[in-house]
């Protein structure tokens, strides 16, 4: 097992996400369960690979793949897959795999088209506290990306209500309070996990640099973000905030995050920078 083996079981993993997101769009248009069934089998398929590569990539260097931007990003893709398999066992949500399967292929192209910055090995980036914030932030991301993404089929749903006029959209959607169910729980699950994980980094940083807190970009960004999340629950659990203003926040958190988890290195440095070289 070598680099080079993980990398093509890597690109492996990018054509299922590609055959995966075809499928998905023939159902959209198509709305046959085939295609969808079929996508779904590609795209738990891809997950699987994705995973192995990883694995491969962790034996043969004995590091984890969150070295750089590239390998950020593919991991980012592979707790989202897991993620969107979790949520569609729990909701059956058919149409969320056209929004998860594009964003997926979307940043494996990403990933593969990136050039590979030099891994530098850094014998800090280890160790349980490390891993656990890395794998709860990573799926909570995930989680409050599908949440976005019931945010939009929700806002999509709702122009076809209100125009009178069934389109495109209208009767290849379920209702708006399924499709606000789904938002919130994958809100809620994304929120915990969040602040668990953000909890787990203060722990690291505290064993490796001896302090909780040090005032890094990346750290007021993350707080900044839990904050915006914290105040999207509190209003809808006090202020009625449900339905259109809650997908609306849960596509403006969304951004968020991804500023924070790219432009907030890249931008500002700090700590994180070395995730996002």
């Amino acid at each position: 097992m070598n680099l080079q083996t993980a990398q093509m079981v890597l690109q492996i993993a990018t054509l299922l996400y590609f055959i995966s997101m075809s499928g998905y769009i023939l159902f959209l248009f198509n709305q046959k369960k085939i295609y969808q069934k079929i996508a779904f089998c590609f795209i738990s398929t891809a997950v699987a690979f994705h995973f192995i590569s990883m694995m491969i990539y962790t034996i043969a260097t004995q590091h984890v793949p969150i070295q750089n931007l590239s390998q950020s990003l593919s991991l980012a893709a592979f707790f989202l897959g897991c993620m969107f398999l979790f949520f569609q066992y729990k909701f059956d949500l058919k149409i969320l795999g056209v929004f998860a399967s594009i964003l997926l292929f979307a940043i494996m192209v990403i990933v593969l088209i990136m050039p590979e910055a030099p891994v530098e090995k850094n014998i800090v980036l280890k160790g349980f506290w490390l891993y656990s914030h890395i794998v709860l932030v990573f799926t909570g991301e995930a989680s409050l990306a599908l949440a976005c993404g019931a945010g939009i089929l929700y806002l999509l749903q709702e122009k076809g209500i209100k125009t009178k006029r069934p389109g495109f959209f209208y009767k290849r959607l379920p209702s708006l309070d399924f499709l606000d169910n789904v938002g919130y729980t994958c809100l809620t699950t994304g929120f915990a996990l969040l602040t668990i994980g953000l909890v787990t980094g203060f722990i690291y940083a505290k064993v490796i640099w001896g302090r909780f807190w040090n005032w890094d970009p990346k750290e007021l960004f993350s707080v900044g973000t839990w904050l915006v999340y914290a105040a999207l629950l509190h209003l809808r659990l006090y202020s009625g905030w449900r339905g259109r203003k809650s997908a609306i926040m849960t596509i403006i958190g969304f951004f968020i995050i991804i500023f924070t988890f790219i432009g907030v290195n890249m931008l500002l440095g700090g700590y994180h920078q070395t995730f996002t070289k």
